[in-house]
């Protein structure tokens, strides 16, 4: 079967997708992945990003393009606002993991997604960030996630459907529960 009459759902091949499943299920060092990038400050608040490659069982692998994410802050916070912001960046990938879950889970279910948006926001006191307040924490006190989906299924399989992206994705799962970050410091 050629790529171009793979069955796709959502978008997704579904063949190749049970055959991860399946490969996962069978040798379990197949799941794993460490993936990163490297990050450069060019001044005040603006830095860059760069992805180059990740690793999967092991093995350096390339990305066929090298993705470039730029951050910056507004005005107001003493930036160019040139990019959006870390936080903004935050809520994209919890926006767009959690999106992703959904729609893969949906297709290996068989379920037929139409539609899908996402509407996010972060409170952040910057009385926290700026260490006025030692009761105030730095990072965000909520995060507020509207999704709004259009599938043309029942109210079971909906209520199904709603819940696949919390439960199966890996950013949403790493802000929900929280994730031990090792911090080492070099002179350079």
């Amino acid at each position: 079967m050629t790529v171009e009459t793979r069955k796709r759902t959502n978008g997704v091949e579904v063949e190749r997708l049970h055959e991860t499943v399946s490969a996962v299920k069978e040798k379990s060092d197949v799941g794993f992945f460490t993936f990163g990038l490297a990050n450069q400050w060019l001044d005040g608040a603006r830095n860059r990003s760069q992805v180059t490659s990740f690793e999967h069982a092991s093995q350096a692998v390339q990305h066929e393009n090298k993705f470039e994410l730029a951050a910056d802050e507004p005005d107001i916070l003493l930036g160019n606002d040139s990019a959006a912001n870390p936080v903004e960046h935050l809520l994209h990938a919890l926006a767009s993991c959690l999106t992703t879950s959904m729609v893969y889970h949906a297709a290996a279910r068989g379920i037929p997604v139409e539609r899908v948006e996402s509407a996010l926001e972060a409170d952040l006191d910057l009385r926290g960030f700026l260490g006025l307040d030692p009761t105030v924490r730095t990072g965000c006190q909520q995060i507020r996630l509207k999704l709004r989906i259009k599938a043309n299924v029942d109210e079971e399989q909906f209520q199904e459907l709603s819940n696949l992206g919390p439960t199966f994705s890996s950013v949403f799962d790493s802000l929900r529960n929280g994730v031990p970050i090792a911090v080492d410091v070099e002179r350079i």
